[in-house]
Parts: C-alpha cells; sequence; structure tokens
C-alpha cells in the first residue's frame, strides 16, 4: 500500500495562514448577545499581558457598558469619507498599516464602507490587514454568512443586504457568543439593545422567541463545522489515518445511470438533514460511455454543483477502489449509493452492496431507493462497430495464420509438443491493441487453427484423443482470460495516459501564464489553450465601464448575441456560471464561467461548440475549473501589478514634490529673512512712503509664513515631528495667535468666546499655535473683507471642541472633507486664492497630535465653521490655588 502523503492543498492553506495575520471572529446568533462586550473584555487581558493592541473600529450604539470598557484602549482616529454633502467616518486602513500593531480589533465585519472608500465592504479591509500580517480580531452575526443568508431569511422573513465570504470564517478563530433567548428579550425589553421604540417592534418580528432558538443552532452548526474543516486541514497537512469522524461528512457515489439526479437529490436531503458538508464524486472506469450515458452524469453533477455540494472525478480501475480512495480523501463518514437495478437473481442484486461493505467498515452505508426506468423484457442487442472491429480482426487474423505458418515449419522439423503456446502471442497482441472483442474472436481463431492443423487428425475439427480437448479447451479458456486482462491493462493505460495529459496541459497552460503581462494577452492564451483542450469555441469577456465586452475569442470573433451577453453579465454580477448547462438562461448556446479571486469576479469565460452540442462534457469539468482558477489568479497579479505600477508613479511623484518643496523653502528661506529684517529696520521718509512701506512689511510676513508652511509641510510627510506636549491654557493659545496676526487681521473684529474656567489641553504648543495662526489667517482671508471672526469653545460629553467662525459665503456642497487636502484651491467659492497648504497643515499637525479637525457651514449665518475636537484624554482639569 502507497504510504500517506500530506496533502498539498492543506500545506499551502496552512502555510498561507502562517504568513499572515490571524483572524478571530466573535460569532453571535443576533445583536444584543454581547459579541463586541466580550471581544473588548479580551482583548484588555492582552493588552494587560503586554500585547499592541489598538481599536481600528468598534461601534458602541451608545451602550454604557460597551463605551466604558473601550475607554482603556488606544482608537484610532477614524477617515473622514464625503458622501452627498454629508461627513462619513471609516475605518483609516492606511493609518492602521503605518502603526502596525500586534492586534486590531475591528467590529461589524459585515459593514458596507461609505461610496468612495478603498473597498467596498469592511470584510475587504480585514483582508488588507491581514495580509500585512496582522492579527485581527472582529465580530459577526449569523444573519450576514453569505450561505445561511436564503436560510436565515426564509423564518426570520429580513434579509440582510450586508454579507461575508463564508472562506472568511473558515479560515477564523472562532469564539461563540451565546446568551438564552429570554435573556436577551429581557435586555432588549430594558432598552440594552435598542432605543424603546426599536426595541417593541423587534420583539414582534426578528427577536422572537422562535427565531432567536433557531439562529442559536445555525451559530453553533456553523462554528462546529468550520473547526472540523479546519481540524481536516491539520489531519491532511500531516499525513494522518483515519477518519477523524468528529461531525458527519457525506460522500455520494454518481454514476451515468438514469437515476443518477434522484441518488444526487436524496444525498442532498440527507446532508441537510445531519447538517453535513457533502461531495458528489463519480469514478472514472475504463470503458467507454454512450452519449445517453454522457449527458446523464452531465446532468447529475451539474445538479450537485447547483445544490452545493463540492464535486469530484475520480479515475480508478474499478468503482469500488475508487469510492474507498474518495472516501479516505474526503474523510467521508456516509457513503450514499443508488439501489442496484432489480437482477434476475437476489444474489447479483446483493454482490455490490456487500462488496462496498467489507472494503469500507469504518462508513455508513446508504442506499437510497430509486425509481429506475422500466427496462424491457428483451434488450436489443447492440449494433457493433463492424469497421471498428474489422480493423483488428485482419491483423489479428493475419498473425495467426502467421504463427500457424511458423508452427507448420517447427513440427515438420521435429515434432513439438507445445506448439500451442504460439498461438498465444497473436491473442494477447489483440487484446492489447484492439480490446476484448477482438481479443477473444482471436482465441477462437487460433484455437480452431491448432485443432485443425496439428491434432490429430489434422485437416479435421475431430479430436480423437481426450487430452487433446482438455488442450483446446485450456487455449480458449487462457486466451478469454489473458485477453480480458490485456484489455483491462490497455483501458487503465489510457486512463492514466488522460490523467497525464490532462496533467500536462495543466502544468503548460500555468507556463504560458507566468509569461502573460496584460489582460489582453491573457485572454489570447486562456481563449487558445481552453478551445485546444475542451474542443470548443472560447470567449474571454473583461469589464470596461461597467459593461463586458469580448477582449479575445478562438476562433476570432468580435461581438455576441444579445441573449449570450445577457448571460455573461448574470454570470459575472453573480460569480456563477450561467448559459447552456448550467440551469439559468439555457436558452444561450455559450456556458458561461466567471474568472474569480478574492471572491470578487474579474472576467468570464463562454464555451460553446459549433455542433450546438453541450461546451463542456461531464468529465472535462474538472479541467475547466483548474483552467478557470488558474487565470482567475493570472488576471489577478496583472491587476496587482498594475496597480503597483501605479503605486510606484505615485510614490516618485511624492517623491520629487517633497524634494522640490525642502529645495524652495530652504534656498528662499535666508534672502526672505535678510529682507524681512531690513523692512523692519527701515523708516519712512514722509507720510507717504508710510502705507506702502507697511505693505511690504505684511507681504514679506505672509510669504515667511508661506515658506514656514512649505518646511511644516516636509516635515509632516516625513513623518520628522517631533511631539512636545504640555498643558496649554486655550484662552492664552488663542490670544497669542491673534496678537501674532495683529497685521493680517488689521480692523476686522475678533471675537473669543472661551469661559475661564475651561480644562487645559495637552497638546505641542508650537504645532498649536501653527494650527491656530492658520485657520485664523484662512478666516481673515475668505470671510470677507470686514467679516467678523469669532473663536469659541465649548464643553462637551466626549470632550471639548474650539471653533473658528468666519462671516463668509461658506464652503460649496462636498469640499468640507476635499478642503483639507494638499493645495486643494476651491475655484468659484469662497475658498479660492491662496496655496492649498493652510489647512493642510492643520490637518497634519492635528492629527500628529490626536486630534480631530473638521468643517461645515455655520447653521446660524453665512459663513465657514472649522472645528478642532479635543478627546477626554487631552483635557487636564486646572488644580485649585
Amino acid at each position: 500500500m502507497t504510504p500517506a502523503r500530506p496533502d498539498p492543498d492543506a500545506l499551502l492553506r496552512l502555510a498561507e495562514q502562517e504568513r499572515s495575520g490571524r483572524l478571530k471572529v466573535f460569532l453571535g446568533a443576533a445583536p444584543g448577545v454581547g459579541k463586541t462586550c466580550e471581544m473588548l473584555d479580551d482583548a484588555l487581558g492582552q493588552a494587560r499581558a503586554g500585547v499592541d493592541v489598538v481599536v481600528g473600529v468598534v461601534e458602541t450604539h451608545g451602550r454604557v457598558e460597551t463605551e466604558a470598557r473601550l475607554r482603556p484602549l488606544p482608537v484610532l482616529p477614524r477617515k473622514e469619507v464625503a458622501h452627498r454633502g454629508h461627513t462619513l467616518l471609516e475605518m483609516d486602513i492606511d493609518a492602521i498599516l503605518e502603526r502596525r500593531p500586534a492586534l486590531v480589533l475591528v467590529d461589524e465585519l459585515a459593514h458596507a464602507n461609505a461610496p468612495g472608500s478603498r473597498h467596498d465592504k469592511r470584510w475587504q479591509d480585514v483582508e488588507e490587514i491581514l495580509a500585512a500580517g496582522i492579527d485581527v480580531w472582529s465580530t459577526l452575526n449569523i444573519q450576514h454568512l453569505e450561505s445561511l443568508n436564503d436560510v436565515v431569511a426564509s423564518f426570520t422573513h429580513v434579509r440582510v443586504r450586508e454579507t461575508v465570504p463564508d472562506r472568511l470564517l473558515d479560515r477564523a478563530e472562532i469564539e461563540v457568543v451565546d446568551t438564552p433567548p429570554d435573556e436577551l428579550i429581557e435586555r432588549l425589553r430594558a432598552g440594552k439593545v435598542y432605543v424603546p421604540q426599536e426595541a417593541a417592534r423587534a420583539l414582534h418580528h426578528f427577536f422572537s422567541r422562535s427565531n432567536l432558538s433557531a439562529l442559536r443552532e445555525l451559530v453553533l452548526r456553523r462554528a462546529a463545522q468550520a473547526v472540523d474543516a479546519q481540524m481536516l486541514d491539520d489531519v491532511r497537512a500531516q499525513a494522518l489515518a483515519g477518519t477523524w469522524a468528529t461531525a458527519d461528512r457525506v460522500l455520494v457515489a454518481v454514476g451515468s445511470h438514469d437515476a443518477a439526479s434522484d441518488v444526487v437529490r436524496a444525498g442532498r436531503r440527507l446532508a441537510d438533514a445531519l447538517r453535513a458538508p457533502w461531495t458528489a464524486v463519480h469514478i472514472e472506469t475504463p470503458g467507454e460511455r454512450g452519449a445517453q450515458a454522457n449527458a446523464r452524469l452531465a446532468e447529475a453533477m451539474h445538479l450537485a454543483t447547483q445544490l452545493g455540494g463540492q464535486v469530484l472525478a475520480m479515475p480508478a480501475s474499478g468503482v469500488v477502489d475508487g469510492l474507498a480512495q474518495a472516501a479516505a480523501d474526503t474523510r467521508a463518514t456516509l457513503l450514499v449509493v443508488g439501489a442496484p437495478r432489480p437482477r434476475r437473481f437476489a444474489w447479483q442484486r446483493r454482490l455490490t452492496v456487500d462488496t462496498l461493505a467489507r472494503r469500507l467498515p469504518d462508513l455508513a452505508l446508504q442506499q437510497v431507493p430509486v425509481v429506475h426506468r422500466a427496462v424491457p423484457a428483451r434488450l436489443p442487442a447492440p449494433v457493433p462497430d463492424w469497421r471498428r472491429l474489422a480493423a483488428g480482426l485482419v491483423p489479428a487474423l493475419g498473425a495467426t495464420a502467421l504463427v500457424t505458418a511458423l508452427g507448420r515449419l517447427l513440427f515438420a522439423a521435429a515434432p513439438i509438443t507445445n506448439v500451442a503456446l504460439l498461438y498465444f502471442l497473436p491473442v494477447m497482441l489483440a487484446a492489447t491493441r484492439y480490446g476484448l472483442v477482438t481479443g477473444v474472436l482471436t482465441g477462437l481463431a487460433a484455437s480452431l487453427a491448432y485443432n485443425f492443423f496439428f491434432i490429430p487428425p489434422t485437416g479435421t475439427f475431430t479430436i480423437e484423443d481426450p487430452q487433446n480437448i482438455i488442450t483446446v479447451l485450456v487455449l480458449v479458456a487462457v486466451a478469454a482470460v489473458s485477453s480480458q486482462l490485456a484489455a483491462r491493462l490497455r483501458q487503465q493505460a489510457l486512463l492514466a495516459g488522460a490523467s497525464a495529459r490532462t496533467s500536462a496541459a495543466l502544468a503548460g497552460f500555468a507556463r504560458l501564464l507566468t509569461g502573460v503581462t496584460t489582460a489582453e494577452e491573457l485572454g489570447r492564451v486562456l481563449c487558445a489553450e481552453a478551445a485546444r483542450l475542451l474542443d470548443a469555441h472560447a470567449v474571454l469577456l473583461l469589464p470596461t465601464e461597467g459593461k463586458l465586452v469580448v477582449a479575445a475569442a478562438f476562433p476570432p470573433q468580435d461581438r455576441l448575441e444579445v441573449l449570450d451577453m445577457a448571460a455573461a453579465q448574470w454570470a459575472f454580477d453573480r460569480a456563477q456560471p450561467a448559459g447552456r448547462g448550467s440551469g439559468t438562461l439555457t436558452a444561450s448556446e455559450w456556458l458561461f464561467t466567471p474568472l474569480a479571486a478574492g471572491g470578487a469576479p474579474l472576467a468570464v469565460l463562454g464555451l460553446a461548440r459549433g455542433d450546438a452540442a453541450a461546451p463542456v462534457r461531464s468529465d472535462r469539468l474538472p479541467l475547466l475549473g483548474s483552467l478557470v482558477d488558474q487565470a482567475g489568479l493570472a488576471l489577478e497579479r496583472i491587476r496587482l501589478e498594475h496597480d503597483m505600477a501605479g503605486v510606484r508613479q505615485l510614490e516618485e511623484r511624492d517623491r520629487l514634490r517633497a524634494a522640490l518643496l525642502s529645495s524652495i523653502s530652504h534656498d528662499l528661506r535666508t534672502p526672505l529673512t535678510a529682507v524681512v529684517g531690513t523692512l523692519r529696520e527701515l523708516v519712512p521718509a514722509n507720510e507717504d512712503q508710510a502705507p506702502i512701506l507697511a505693505t511690504a512689511r505684511a507681504e514679506a510676513d505672509r510669504l515667511q509664513r508661506f515658506i514656514a508652511n512649505l518646511l511644516d509641510m516636509v516635515r509632516i510627510e516625513a513623518g520628522a515631528i517631533a511631539l512636545r506636549p504640555e498643558a496649554v491654557d486655550l484662552a492664552e493659545a488663542v490670544a497669542s495667535a491673534v496678537h501674532d496676526l495683529r497685521r493680517t487681521l488689521g480692523t476686522r473684529a475678533v471675537t473669543m468666546d472661551i469661559a475661564p474656567d475651561l480644562p487645559l489641553v495637552m497638546v505641542d504648543p508650537r504645532l498649536f499655535h501653527h494650527c491656530l495662526i492658520n485657520l485664523i489667517e484662512n478666516a481673515a482671508r475668505h470671510g470677507g473683507e470686514e467679516g467678523a471672526i469669532t473663536l469659541a469653545a465649548q464643553r462637551r460629553a466626549d470632550g471639548l471642541d474650539l471653533r473658528v467662525l468666519d462671516e463668509g459665503p461658506g464652503l460649496p456642497p462636498g469640499m468640507a472633507v476635499r478642503i483639507f487636502e494638499l493645495f486643494t484651491r476651491v475655484e468659484g467659492s469662497d475658498r479660492k486664492g491662496g496655496t492649498g497648504l493652510g489647512l493642510a497643515i492643520v490637518k497634519g499637525f492635528a492629527r500628529a497630535m490626536g486630534l480631530d479637525v473638521s468643517a461645515a457651514n455655520r447653521g446660524d449665518r453665512a459663513g465657514a465653521c472649522f472645528t478642532v475636537h479635543f478627546s477626554e484624554h487631552h483635557l487636564r482639569k486646572i488644580s485649585p490655588e
């Protein structure tokens, strides 16, 4: 017996997990069971143990108990995303990747990000963080799992739109957070989950006791399945023997008989009853099937795919051997087979079942009663292929005649008693090259020739010596047996050769993909190989400006019919096969299969036959799947290479910009210092020169602040800011900034509404002074010629806000976030003009100090309002003297 070897796929999955961060999911049945609190409690324990833990995003929903657990943990500021005139806060992936903590907490894994974010879904953000080698803890409710979305909707009558792919849960460590239904309902009534109005409505709909009980069962079963899958990966990676039947796993044997689809449906029902994963397997044995058998097999295997089962085709010398190997590979605990067709004798019916029971003693065997179509009492004899039979018989009989002539010559030279052994040569030749039937017929011809030419009386078919009768019978029997064995070896050799050719084709295709650098080149290679290997027409469609277009085809073509394009678009949108042979939009002549990577469709491969036959035979479906998977990975690699090229260009542009800013600022600073010093020393000779000199001094000061801003921007982008936080009085800081801008403000009215009893703020005085200077100067520049400026501070429950308000026209729609971007100047509004550096510096310095800065229009009158928010940990109360 061949020793067990580690499963390469399992080893690859384990190696990938070692390279990336680890994901832990706190899984619950419904909102309010305590997933977030449990995650925060565990995270606090990790932090006390010395692990670098940060909060990427945690939704408290105003719950006091959650906020209390969140307070001791460091929270990264969220990223502002503008959407339809509103500012939305989302998790800042770049800040997490730059911070590189050991563990990041990401609440609500199924959350949909705001439009304009890097990824559409939060679970995609988590995948990027994991790929950077950072561990992630997250929370999830069972109704958000993709495979159970429709199941939950069937009894709760609520279908959620935010779903998470099952593959994330399969790779994660799962901690089930469970709360009994009665306790959860009490929490809901107490207002600990929703506000009272929403709680009352939820109690009569989603949060009924029956719904919560069913959801708890789904959580426990799905967690057990994920743990079982991870255990099997470990077992396969270590090549451990045994079934490891910690959970049920169903294997359904699919044949090419007329009841194959019934067996698949029965296997699915049994797997659903056991809540177990299931696999449909077809054993490829030596021999040929007819067109109808191939069609029935293709229909059954496609049905298994539609019903959610895995599909496996395994070559073997016999059905029992193949099922034994498939059961070992899948670690199945239950084998489902269809009841055999009724036979004339009872022992014929017991033969297959008894053989399976003896060969697979560790497997539970389930016979599914199926209804076979009536079989006529007398089956018409199959019509033989006379041409192929004659093509084999002619050389075989010629070889028999040659052996007879050779035997006659030898027998004439000396009486030889074992001439019969010579006739095994043509028999073996015929069976090996032309099959069993030709071998048996050649054996009969050889026995007759031996009888006629070598057994006395020669020249007749009469046998006088009984010993010679035994010799002829043995010759016929041995010829038949050897023919059967030789034919079986030939079929196995052909089957092995076909498997080797398939493997070689996939290896060659993989080598071709390594040299592909563009999506168009990939399309040409894929279509050519798919057409050659699957004997079909092939076309590849890529998304362009929101719709699919033909990128490559073999034979060449540039368009598809409307129905075909509809099937291709459906396959792309839903990441599922469509078209002929798929069960969806079957009127199309093409079978469209999506190319996907990372759970997202990237393109669609279409296949069709020129003779209007099925696009892909059932036994070629695994080959199609391999081609599609390899092409999807190659397409994803090309896309990532293109994105990386764009990133490198941006990095080079940013490097050049930083170098230019640094060069300009340093080269201008020295002569400008001399100019400012000279202007301050000059004394006007008369009254006419005084306003001119004042204007020159003001513009020189303004240019000096601009150069300082350039230097500050370089320091921000270089990450060279050294913080020295101190307790600062807001009133004194604001008064100092207004004093330094007295020339710029002129006679403009400046109102300071800052209470003396406000707490001190922990900031870097120098950086905070720069922030105030730029905010006040911005208000003076864009608040109208005589518009007043108001600086107001207000204490809030979560901290303190300092606002700078002007009386200009305000901000145009959609600019509340963009106004802080580098070199942003909004044309056609009150914010036009300037360099676009001041507010970017404010944002950079504030972020470095851990402050939040936002912009909006005033609510009481026209004008803009810029707010600096100090959280609680930035505040220090004034000690009484």
